[in-house]
């Protein structure tokens, strides 16, 4: 432990030794005579002047002099001040007592001015000045203007906080400010907050237009369980309009030095972004350990769209080792897929759809508890076609083959073909909808130990009839128009009994029991297993629909399947398949203008117990202001609550807080809990998150985020990790 301490402090104090530009090279700096307004200038082209004042005197076509309320206007260039003098020669003018200059970009106001007014060279003394549209303010000793749009303090002072309120700014001994490309460039700066130090730099250049521009972000300070205390120096390089990168050097004090590197491309026709992580050294794993991430979308054309998504990780514990939001450690399966799709025509009312692909996984298991990773596809294609109103008949086509492998299981290739068609019979009250298909899979498989079957077929005939009637009516709640509708629904399917027991399970697993799913012929998904049925599914549906928008406030549905023979089709022998089906009621949408609901219920009528349930109830009065709880529950096997908040509890302070907890377990999954404070030029948050990894594993992460509204971000950013805990998290500021 001494070793990886000593370890630390050497690299710490390396990052501390590196010079900390914000750009690869430094701009000139303009001679202090460049500010002289008598200095020769190549031939100005005159511009009037005007001049009004208490008193005006002077010599002709040599001087003018302004005594009280003097003003001064040459094209878009305005001066006031207590006395002025103009001279016609020089066109220099100078200006005493409660100096006021406005240009189209900024304000500047001083005790004494001298202004070229042709190449706008000058210098203003005891100077303040703001940038107009609240970009900045700042003040300085001696403020030299440098031509149109460009200016230069002398010990100057920067913030975007308004007048009156100096709860940050930049102090430095030279600060220049160019209008036209709104970028400021200091040296020898320090930031101040709360006029307390907290950051020097030799030299920083900072945009205050919001623009891509390349140089060293703020640094990033933080502590995580598993790698402790950390700080990084992210380096953003703006390469190319289309092309950037950020470098991030990151080094912690129980794991030594990563490199985090991210770069982002965009062109006509794609885009993509690629992560590339590289730790040389774990300091407790004393091995390398790396991580890859690569996304890349192509359109090749307007018809074909080429997909790449290739990730991997050295080990199955980078991730959650190295990673600080749950959204990553929570991830098991890489996907590596790459793929190219056509999308197209097929004659008037017609979709072709056809995709290559080839993709794998990499599974990141847990030793207390391994799982088989998915089959390969090695490749697969699919085609999808569509053509509607053929003779008053629907026409549908789905093809799919695919060569299935594993290091452990039975590889083989399968191939599907689904040829359906239905006729769509509609109305103004309803519709009545025949279909019938027929679904032939067949499998070359490879032999294996549990199997010696190396060929095999199914063919299964498809038969559905879909039918609705809708009813509404206008009525009025609590002030409010609606327009409810009553739609009951009948939905039969006819899919004769086959043994599938020895058919392989490539890509195949049970549907959620949800009111979606038991509108559908086949509560399997894959191709795989195809479920026998003789069933007739019963619904109910209303739904609240704003008049004047057409927006749906609310839904409620009701279901219940009728089963007329057994269900013999399984995948596991725990599967209930007897002629007692559930009941199962839906609400969704908002109940008021600020509470909203997603709900679903599931209900064993044999038994008289709940089989599932998900709830989940939203209170949203205004913007920052968020209370979600939630309920899961699906018997004898899990039961949790879930519930997040985003609420002010003084002014201008907010509470987070999130807790999923598991009743069955009795254990905290995923908690979050801090705070965020917002001023008027700036915000302060600090949030604590501890998250479950794996069966025995937990990690802990603390976020504290400053943030100058206009200059920069100090600290880990918790804003992603927010928004991910909290539906409907707001940034407050």
């Amino acid at each position: 432990m001494k070793t990886s301490l000593f370890r630390f402090i050497s690299l710490l104090l390396a990052f501390i030794c590196i010079p900390f530009h914000v750009v690869a090279s430094e701009p000139s700096v303009v001679p202090e005579n460049s500010t002289d307004p008598h200095a020769p200038v190549a031939k100005p082209t005159k511009k009037p002047v005007y001049i009004e004042a208490d008193r005006i005197q002077g010599y002709y076509e040599q001087e003018v002099e302004a005594v009280g309320n003097a003003t001064l206007s040459c094209g878009d260039v305005t001066m006031s001040a207590e006395r002025m003098k103009y001279f016609q020669k020089t066109d220099v003018a100078e200006a005493m007592g409660a100096v006021r200059i406005e240009r189209p970009n900024d304000v500047m106001e001083g005790e004494y001015l001298k202004l070229n007014l042709g190449t706008e060279v000058g210098h203003l003394e005891q100077p303040t000045y703001h940038m107009k549209d609240g970009k900045g303010r700042g003040t300085g000793s001696v403020l030299f203007l440098e031509g149109e749009d460009n200016y230069r303090l002398k010990k100057g002072q920067y913030t975007t906080c308004p007048a009156g309120t100096d709860d940050w700014f930049v102090r430095a001994k030279d600060l220049r400010i160019d209008n036209k490309e709104q970028v400021g460039t200091a040296r020898n700066a320090s930031l101040l907050f709360k006029d307390v130090p907290v950051l020097y730099l030799p030299w920083m250049n900072f945009s205050f237009s919001g623009k891509r521009k390349s140089g060293m972000l703020a640094p990033v300070i933080g502590n995580t369980a598993r790698s402790g205390a950390e700080i990084s120096l992210p380096f953003y390089w703006n390469i190319a309009p289309n092309v950037d990168a950020t470098l991030t050097p990151r080094i912690m004090s129980k794991r030594g030095l990563i490199f985090n590197n991210e770069v982002r491309f965009m062109t006509r026709r794609s885009w993509g972004q690629v992560h590339a992580n590289i730790l040389p050294d774990d300091w407790i794993e004393n091995r390398t350990r790396w991580g890859v991430s690569y996304k890349q979308t192509h359109f090749i054309s307007n018809s074909w769209r080429a997909n790449l998504d290739y990730n991997k990780v050295s080990d199955d514990n980078f991730v959650r080792d190295l990673a600080n939001n749950l959204t990553l450690t929570s991830r098991v399966n890489l996907l590596q897929r790459a793929a190219a799709t056509y999308f197209g025509g097929l004659g008037a009312g017609g979709v072709l759809n056809f995709t290559a692909e080839a993709q794998r996984f990499q599974t990141l298991q847990d030793p207390r508890s391994t799982f088989s990773s998915p089959y390969k596809r090695l490749p697969q294609f699919t085609l999808n076609a569509v053509k509607r109103n053929v003779a008053g008949l629907d026409l549908n086509f789905f093809g799919s083959w695919a060569n299935f492998s594993h290091d452990s299981l039975q590889d083989g290739k399968r191939l599907v073909l689904f040829p359906n068609v239905s006729m769509p019979l509609h109305g103004s009250f309803g519709y009545v909808t025949p279909k019938v298909g027929l679904h032939y899979t067949r499998y070359d498989l490879s032999s294996s130990a549990t199997s010696q079957i190396t060929k095999a077929d199914r063919t299964l005939p498809i038969v559905s009839l879909d039918s609705g009637v809708v009813f509404d009516r206008e009525m009025t709640i609590r002030n409010e128009r609606f327009i409810q509708t009553l739609e009951p629904r009948a939905f039969y399917v006819y899919i004769p009994f086959q043994n599938q027991d020895f058919l392989p399970n490539f890509d195949t697993a049970e549907s959620d029991f949800s009111f979606a799913q038991i509108l559908t012929e086949n509560r399997f998904v894959g191709n795989d297993r195809i479920n026998d049925a003789n069933q007739v599914t019963l619904a109910l549906t209303s739904r609240f629909i704003e008049p004047r928008t057409g927006m749906e406030r609310l839904r409620i549905a009701v279901g219940k399947q009728f089963l007329f023979s057994d269900r013999q089709v399984i995948l596991r022998t725990q599967q209930v398949t007897n002629q007692n089906t559930d009941f199962i009621a839906a609400i969704s949408g908002r109940i008021t203008s600020t509470i909203s609901t997603d709900t679903d219920v599931q209900y064993d009528l044999n038994g008289f117990q709940n089989e599932k349930i998900r709830t989940g109830i939203s209170y949203r009065p205004e913007i920052g202001k968020v209370i979600n709880l939630g309920y899961r529950f699906t018997r004898d096997v899990f039961e949790q609550v879930d519930s997040s908040i985003q609420w002010p509890f003084a002014a201008n302070w907010h509470g987070v807080a999130r807790i999923n907890y598991s009743l069955r377990d009795d254990k905290l999954l995923a908690g979050l809990a801090g705070f965020e404070y917002r001023s008027c030029c700036w915000a302060f948050r600090l949030v604590l998150q501890r998250f479950t990894t794996s069966t025995q594993r937990t990690s802990t992460a603390l976020f504290a985020q400053l943030e100058l509204n206009g200059l920069m971000d100090i600290g880990i950013n918790p804003l992603r990790v927010l928004q991910e805990s909290i539906p409907g998290y707001t940034r407050i500021n």
